[in-house]
Parts: C-alpha cells; sequence; structure tokens
C-alpha cells in the first residue's frame, strides 16, 4: 500500500509539472486604446473563434482559391495556411464571410468560409487529434471493428483462461477504474458535443492542455484524461507486480480491448441519451464484479498474502479459518 501511495504521488507530481506551463494566448490591448478595425475583430473572433493571424492545415486533397486578380490558385493535403484577413459581403447569397488565406507570399487567395472550415483544421496537434476522432465515418467504423475483434480476443482469452477485466480479474482495482474513467470520459465528451457545442468549438480553435484555465465543463473533461493517463500508468506497474510477463501482456490485450468497446459504445449511445443510463448499470457491474469476484478481504495468517476466501493458502498452503 506504501508503495502505491508513493506512486500516486510520484504521478500527480508529473501531473502539475506538465500543467504549470500554459500560454495564455495574445494579450487584448486596453478597450479605450482599440480602433475599429480590432474590435471588428475581436467580435468576429467572439463568434467565429479565430481571426487575421490564425494558422490552419489543409485536410482534404485539395483546396481552391480565388487570386486577387481573378485566378484561380490551389493549395494540398497538408498545406498550412495563415488568415490574412476577413471580408463580411452581405449581399453574398452564398456566404457572407469571405476568408483570404496565404500559404507563402505568392500563394493567397480568397475563399468562402463554409468552404474553408471543411477543408481545413487548426494548426495545432490537439485540435488534429480531435479532428479524428470526431469523425462520425470512423466511429461507426471503428465500433464495428473495435466490437467484433474486442469479442474475438476476448473469447480466446476466456478459452485459455486468462485473466480478464470484469470477468476473470486480478485482486488490483486499478484496471476497473480505468474502464470505468474510460466510460466515464466518453460520455461526457459526447455530452460536451450536444449540449454546448460553441465552448467545444472554442475548445476545438484554441486547445489546452491545462484544465484549470478552461469552464468547468472543459476542466472536468481535461481532468478526466489526465486522470486516464495516471490510472493507466498505475495499472501497468501494479500488472508487473502481480502477474508474470506472458499473463501481464494477455491481460493489458484484454484491458486495452475493453476500453476500446467502452470509448465506442459510450461516446456513440449517448448521442441518442441511451449512454446515460447505460453508464449508471455499467459502474454497478463493474464494482459489483470487483468486490464480489476479485476483492481480496483477507490476508493469510502464516505468510501474510491476500486472500479472496478463507481456507487453504494458495502460496504456503497453511489452512485459514
Amino acid at each position: 500500500m506504501e508503495k502505491n501511495n508513493r506512486l500516486f504521488i510520484s504521478l500527480l507530481a508529473v501531473l502539475f509539472l506538465l500543467t504549470s506551463c500554459y500560454n495564455h494566448g495574445q494579450q487584448t490591448p486596453d478597450a479605450w486604446d482599440l480602433t475599429k478595425e480590432q474590435i471588428d475583430s475581436i467580435s468576429f473572433s467572439t463568434t467565429h473563434h479565430y481571426t487575421q493571424g490564425y494558422n490552419f492545415v489543409v485536410n482534404a486533397d485539395s483546396l481552391l482559391l480565388q487570386g486577387e486578380e481573378g485566378d484561380s490558385l490551389m493549395v494540398v493535403r497538408h498545406d498550412r495556411l495563415v488568415v490574412a484577413a476577413i471580408d463580411i459581403q452581405p449581399q453574398d447569397s452564398i456566404d457572407s464571410v469571405w476568408v483570404k488565406v496565404a500559404r507563402d507570399q505568392l500563394t493567397l487567395g480568397w475563399i468562402h468560409e463554409t468552404e474553408l472550415l471543411k477543408a481545413v483544421s487548426p494548426d495545432d496537434p490537439i485540435s488534429e487529434f480531435i479532428d479524428f476522432f470526431s469523425d462520425s465515418h470512423l466511429l461507426i467504423f471503428l465500433a464495428f471493428l473495435v466490437v467484433v475483434g474486442a469479442a474475438y480476443g476476448l473469447f480466446r482469452l476466456n478459452r485459455r483462461n486468462a485473466y480478464i477485466v470484469h470477468f476473470r480479474d486480478i485482486s488490483s482495482f486499478y484496471p476497473t477504474l480505468l474502464c470505468l474513467l474510460v466510460a466515464a470520459s466518453a460520455t461526457l465528451y459526447a455530452s460536451i458535443q450536444m449540449f454546448c457545442p460553441e465552448t467545444w468549438r472554442h475548445f476545438y480553435y484554441h486547445p489546452s492542455l491545462n484544465p484549470f484555465e478552461l469552464p468547468f465543463i472543459l476542466e472536468c473533461f481535461l481532468i478526466a484524461v489526465w486522470a486516464l493517463a495516471i490510472v493507466g500508468l498505475a495499472a501497468v506497474f501494479d500488472l508487473q507486480r502481480r502477474l508474470s510477463f506472458g499473463d501481464a501482456v494477455l491481460y493489458l490485450g484484454g484491458l486495452v480491448a475493453v476500453c476500446a468497446v467502452d470509448y465506442v459504445v459510450f461516446s456513440l449511445t449517448t448521442l441518442w441519451y441511451i449512454g446515460y443510463p447505460l453508464l449508471v448499470l455499467y459502474i454497478a457491474f463493474a464494482l459489483w464484479r470487483y468486490y464480489h469476484h476479485s476483492f481480496e478481504r483477507y490476508r493469510c495468517g502464516h505468510c501474510g498474502h491476500a486472500l479472496r476466501a478463507k481456507g487453504e493458502c494458495p502460496h504456503c498452503g497453511a489452512l485459514n479459518e
């Protein structure tokens, strides 16, 4: 127990060190010194979450820009663009917002905002990571792939009588806690997208790994993400102590499969509100399975090893009544 406490203290110290550095972004000058153009820029940034000088990266195969002289310019996937100017044209029936972007000094042109945003993502690794896991087609494909693969993998592990979280589990609570955190985080992630879309959109354009500089709902989500990393490391270290290398590898494979199923199931079912009662049932099931089938309530009076039930100790053979 003392060893586990030292492990958690060390991991928490790493967490605080990683979140201590935060870029607060561009500092806004005093409101009395702002020009009309600056006020318009701030107003646009408030509603659109980006403004002049913002950086994008192209994630479509290609993107067509309208040059200053009416010619067409093309940028391709992975090109980096900067917003050079923004123009509002109320008479435009397609899209009143025109954005001028530049790849370099020779490649710059105008494009409708709707067309631009469909083909680019913020030039930030966190935003690109969010893009990857927010793709609905990808989620549906992953749902099918993960459920089928996990079911087959868990079936094979069960046939080999291997340790599996929730079913033939070890006495460590970390794997169960990790699965519950994945399920809760996936539910919260989907809930933010449904009920606080503008809050999520602002985070998407201005991401941060520091939860203490964000709105409360995003703070909870980022804390859950950091908790996933900490509990995941704690589970790996505890497995090394409790299982042989081969058994630990098999157990980790099953744990990853269960976590993947949790993420896909809860992120999708929450969109239809089924995820909320399902999460309550899953928490009850996971806790019941652990405390009734994995929790070691006793210790051998002879060798001191933890035991799930009274009787003969599997380690030294002593009888415990």
